[in-house]
């Protein structure tokens, strides 16, 4: 354990604003939980940072001090990097200040938003930015991953909606990244990750987006196989108002499912439609149609609602080891292994989905920003979850099986946002090729690998 002198901390405390939680601090191990509870590790001094100052102040005490450093959002990332043994952790979870400038459509949020603040905030002039499917999700950790979710298809990813962001380098400088200003740097945030330094402020790009058609409906595990082969055929039809995503996982205590449903395997159609309600019901009516549903939930809502459905299914406190695999197409054969695979899931609360992306983001060119998967149509996320750390194995055995085994159907390329902490050797295939321009980039920006705890890009 990383030992520091009384002299040294007192120096720090008088320099910053924010609290210093230690590991004899009554608080410690409540500050340092994350989303996912596999992840279990003890920083030597953790930060609650009030603001650019104090993070300014981290960075040059770490150097002073010969630690190692790691960096918190919201604490969402599946892999943990938020938490390093014997590092200072620069918690940026207190700054979730969010402001919404309607006439010019942004929204400005600080590193520590999670989705449901910004969507607090931007609902109330009935306005969205494209985001993630769970409102506990950190803005930061999401964009400079990519961002997906419900409004992908119209409007394309996260980091197609960055103006701007505010970084403090590893220099300690304090730059503003955008398409005027510091123009390599703003390209490498929109999906390089979190390798260039750490963002105090995102400037993202408002939508006209309020009350939404949306809802679930819910078939046996008997017509999996028929639904999914309806479901591939008609989702590219469907504007780009509407996106369709497929979930097969055991059937949670929803109160429209009759109570002898809970607990069985089912599949899952989420939708949700931004324009004409009527066109919303016509969708609705076609997905029934693929099968005899156990249940159907839908109907009109604040989009801002329908950001917070899966919430309950997402809570922190469980053990989380996802992989996934980018798709241009759903083979036959693909399908069929998420079949038999979903069969005999380890774990209630395991799940696999099909999110479809196709529109807006695949008129991008790849190398217009950091993040350059924009082929990928459907994305595929094997997510193990579960509650004991004897099931650990199990688990992971069975979400690394069904990875295996639909390999040969996958696309080029990989979601960062949904790697794992023991994909390091997949960082490549993350970023694919704009891997050349960011390792530059980080050379000019972070040539000591300050920030390495992330799927890092080493300097050139």
């Amino acid at each position: 354990m990383t030992s520091l002198s009384s002299t040294s901390l007192d120096s720090f405390k008088s320099s910053i604003r924010g609290e210093i939680v230690l590991p004899d601090s009554s608080n410690f191990d409540e500050v340092r939980a994350i989303w996912n509870a596999m992840i279990d590790r003890r920083p030597a001094i953790i930060v609650q940072c009030t603001g650019t100052a104090d993070v300014k102040a981290c960075l040059a005490f770490a150097k002073a001090e010969k630690l190692a450093i790691s960096i918190r959002g919201a604490g969402h990332n599946i892999a943990g990097n938020a938490l390093r043994n014997d590092a200072l952790l620069i918690d940026l979870s207190l700054l979730r200040s969010v402001t919404v400038d309607p006439a010019g459509k942004r929204v400005f949020a600080g590193p520590g938003a999670t989705l449901g603040d910004i969507d607090h905030e931007t609902k109330e002039f009935g306005l969205a930015t494209p985001t993630g499917i769970n409102s506990t999700t950190g803005i930061s950790g999401l964009t400079l991953g990519g961002g997906i979710g419900w409004l992908t298809r119209q409007y394309g990813m996260t980091v197609d909606n960055v103006l701007s962001a505010e970084i403090v380098t590893a220099d300690g400088e304090v730059l503003i990244a955008s398409e005027a200003e510091n123009t390599d740097l703003f390209w490498a945030l929109c999906g390089g990750g979190g390798n260039f330094g750490i963002v105090t402020r995102w400037e993202l790009r408002l939508h006209p987006v309020n009350n939404v058609f949306a809802g679930l409906v819910v078939f046996p595990e008997e017509e999996r196989t028929a639904v999914l082969k309806q479901y591939k055929q008609y989702v590219p039809s469907l504007p780009v108002t509407t996106s369709v995503w497929s979930v097969m996982r055991m059937a949670p205590p929803l109160p429209f499912l009759p109570q002898d449903v809970h607990g069985k395997n089912v599949i899952i159609l989420a939708f949700c439609h931004t324009g004409d309600p009527a066109d919303g019901e016509a969708c609705l009516e076609k997905l029934k149609s693929f099968g005899n549903p156990h249940g159907v939930h839908a109907g009109v809502m604040p989009f801002a609602a329908w950001q917070q459905a899966f919430d309950p299914l997402l809570t922190p406190g469980a053990r989380n080891y996802w992989k996934s695999h980018n798709f241009t197409e759903l083979a036959g054969e693909m399908t069929d292994l998420l079949v038999e695979y979903t069969t005999n899931m380890p774990h209630p609360e395991t799940e696999v989905f099909i999110a479809h992306l196709e529109g807006h983001a695949n008129t991008i060119a790849p190398d217009a920003t950091a993040y350059s998967h924009r082929h990928t149509r459907f994305l595929v996320n094997m997510h193990g979850r579960w509650r004991d750390a004897d099931d650990d194995d199990v688990c992971r055995q069975w979400t690394c099986g069904l990875f295996e085994a639909t390999k040969p159907y996958a696309a080029d390329g990989v979601y960062i946002n949904f790697m794992s902490e023991d994909e390091t050797e997949r960082v490549k295939e993350g970023f694919g090729p704009n891997m050349e321009r960011l390792a530059r980039i980080k050379t000019q920006y972070d040539p000591r690998n300050v920030f390495d705890r992330n799927q890092n890009i080493k300097p050139a």
